[in-house]
């Protein structure tokens, strides 16, 4: 039977595929096949001190381990035992990267090195990218798989340094739009969840570079391209592939009139300060779609639940929603 191993694991898009492999992913798409596995284990230091994995001890093919993928010695003690490996764990997003490029190295990369030394020739890696390594896009034509990658933040680079790796060694690479969405490990952080969040919270937001766009992609519909990579790697395997929504290659300010529509809030355009994130893009996603994945939730979905969920987060606030 196949083990899993899921690095980050505990994180807000870990809880949700650990989650979405636990209880099937018949339960949420039927078109999607079942992944039988003997055993899932997470491998993840718990940094913010997240409990949600607590609910699935009672299950014996659930494993836990708390450690770093910066620990050689101790990672490639699990990946050995492998037969699949999605490197969840990272350094995620500009801010972080830019505060601590040592720990963003060691961890975006290193972590691919470690893996790729250790694992069995048979296992299969299914890695998240960013599809911020696109950078700034020519402003009317759609990013492609075959676009070249031009990362403008150390985030991009070190993903796109790691996707490298694991695209040589025959895995698939997931190339992520801007994740939303409630998960049970939170986090605010993200552009959409965030914007919601101060809608809800401050009654208006302020854009800075309002016309700047991304594509965006539901935290469970992110769950189900990786089953997706799982149940057709020798076919998927070796490339790349974007993951998003079509209909949502937004603007900031698009996205803004999105949420208003849900509630009422103030949108002040500020045209003289710069957003130091300077991605800019329209994504296409036909490529994963042409093998018959589809998104499950759009845009407004996540904005309903968000709205649904922020008083909940409100009420009992941690300080790692906002990380």
């Amino acid at each position: 039977m196949t083990n899993i191993l899921i690095t980050g694991g505990a994180g807000y898009l870990g809880t949700t595929l650990v989650d979405t492999l636990m209880r099937g992913a018949k339960e949420i798409a039927s078109s999607l096949p079942y992944v039988e596995f003997s055993k899932l284990t997470v491998y993840d230091n718990l940094m913010y001190r997240q409990t949600p994995l607590l609910n699935y001890c009672n299950d014996d093919r659930f494993s836990f381990i708390k450690g770093d993928v910066r620990n050689e010695e101790e990672l490639s003690k699990v990946v050995m035992d492998a037969d699949i490996i999605i490197p969840l764990a990272a350094v995620v997003g500009f801010p972080a990267c830019e505060q601590d490029k040592t720990s963003a190295y060691d961890i975006n990369v290193g972590q691919i090195k470690t893996i790729i030394k250790h694992k069995k020739s048979s296992a299969k890696i299914i890695y998240p990218n960013t599809n911020s390594g696109y950078g700034v896009g020519d402003r009317d034509e759609y990013c492609t798989e075959e676009t070249p990658l031009n990362p403008v933040s150390y985030y991009g680079v070190t993903k796109c340094m790691a996707e490298e790796m694991v695209l040589d060694e025959g895995g698939v690479s997931l190339r992520l739009a801007t994740v939303f969405g409630i998960s049970p490990r939170m986090r605010m952080d993200l552009l959409v969840n965030d914007f919601v969040y101060k809608a809800y919270k401050d009654k208006y937001i302020v854009l800075f570079e309002h016309n700047f766009r991304r594509n965006y992609i539901h935290v469970k519909d992110v769950a189900t391209a990786f089953i997706k990579g799982i149940k057709n790697y020798g076919i998927m395997g070796g490339e790349a592939y974007n993951v998003g929504l079509s209909d949502a290659n937004l603007t900031k300010l698009e996205l803004a009139k999105s949420i208003e529509k849900y509630t009422s809030f103030s949108i002040q355009i500020d045209n003289i300060k710069e957003d130091p994130d300077k991605r800019d893009y329209l994504v296409s996603n036909d490529k994963i779609e042409s093998l018959g994945w589809k998104p499950l939730f759009g845009l407004d979905d996540g904005i309903k639940e968000l709205l649904k969920g922020y008083p909940i987060v409100d009420s009992f606030f941690h300080p790692y929603c906002n990380i």
